[in-house]
């Protein structure tokens, strides 16, 4: 698998980089939210092995946060990667900072927060490294907008961290335009992607300029709860029974029996290129939602899928 690019074009490849100062990512990613709680993932020699069937199907990057887990995750994951042995240059770690949760593992919480505070982003990104047992982090993303933030602050310790190598990349999670703009003109070299929530379920980013700002600042978004968090496979609302329905009468045309991987074809459709970050710990789910990066879909599918999410048709 490759590692980060030593040069990249002048745009995002197709396939992979999310922008064109990289990083080059695998086209979907597995996110560790859950590794703690999964019954293949939920050890270190386990997700060893997850780890290696994940490289074997072509994923090779794995998405974190600090405090996933309750703050435990990253230091799974670290062990993790200690039992499995290969080279680090094979992987690609995406890792996120500036929610601070109550938490047990942090008695100095009293309150749910946000902390953008460039001593708090350089002091998590260090606890990052050794909790994964690594000397540099491929991309780190402020996890929440902050209403405190400090842009000059904050730029200046993501600027720092960059410099010394810590980190090669930075972008934003849960961003709107505005504050996209806001952290960007402060910088030295440009956000890479904004992680948000989206999925056939969750449409907002379609319409709330979102995508059109990744398009602008050719910047490939990632997309997280990338199949609504599983809701859409209970029926348990009616836009879920609607979406369902639609996405296997489509996959049913397209020849793809399972509902999940036709969710995923629909939103990488978009021409953002989003990235989908998965949530599920077996390796049988992900081998199969691999099957989403080769589909190609066609519009009106596309929008047949979307009609039915919203239960009416586009004006």
């Amino acid at each position: 698998m490759p590692g980060t690019p030593t040069h990249t074009p002048p745009v995002p490849d197709a396939q992979s980089c999310l922008h064109a100062e990289g990083p080059r990512l695998s086209p979907l990613v597995w996110g560790a939210w859950r590794s703690r709680e999964g019954e293949e993932t939920g050890t270190p020699a386990k997700l060893a092995r997850f780890l290696d069937g994940c490289l074997q199907l072509g994923i090779s990057s794995f998405d974190h946060a600090d405090i996933y887990g309750d703050y435990g995750a990253e230091a799974l994951f670290g062990q993790a990667l200690k039992e499995w042995g290969g080279k680090r240059s094979a992987l690609q770690l995406v890792t996120k900072c500036d929610i601070a949760l109550l938490s047990p593992q942090r008695p100095g919480h009293v309150v749910k927060h946000y902390n953008t505070c460039g001593d708090h982003i350089i002091a998590s990104v260090e606890q990052s490294l050794r909790n994964l047992g690594t000397d540099y982090i491929d991309l780190l993303l402020l996890h929440r907008p902050d209403p405190l933030m400090n842009p000059d602050n904050t730029a200046d310790a993501l600027d720092r961290l960059l410099r010394s190598g810590m980190i090669r990349h930075i972008g934003v999670s849960n961003h709107n335009p505005s504050q996209v703009r806001l952290l960007q003109s402060r910088l030295g070299r440009p956000l890479v992607t904004n992680q948000i929530e989206f999925s056939v379920t969750s449409l907002a980013p379609l319409f709330d300029g979102t995508l059109d700002q990744a398009l602008e600042l050719r910047m490939r978004p990632m997309a997280w709860s990338p199949l609504g968090g599983g809701g859409l496979f209970t029926g348990a609302t009616d836009q879920a029974r609607r979406t369902l329905a639609a996405l296997e009468a489509v996959g049913a045309e397209m020849g793809v029996g399972d509902p999940g991987t036709v969710a995923l074809a629909w939103l990488m459709r978009h021409p953002s290129r989003p990235v989908p970050v998965l949530g599920t710990t077996r390796l049988d789910r992900v081998r199969a939602y691999m099957q989403a990066a080769q589909l190609k879909m066609q519009r009106q599918h596309w929008f047949q899928i979307l009609e039915a999410s919203q239960g009416h048709e586009v004006p």
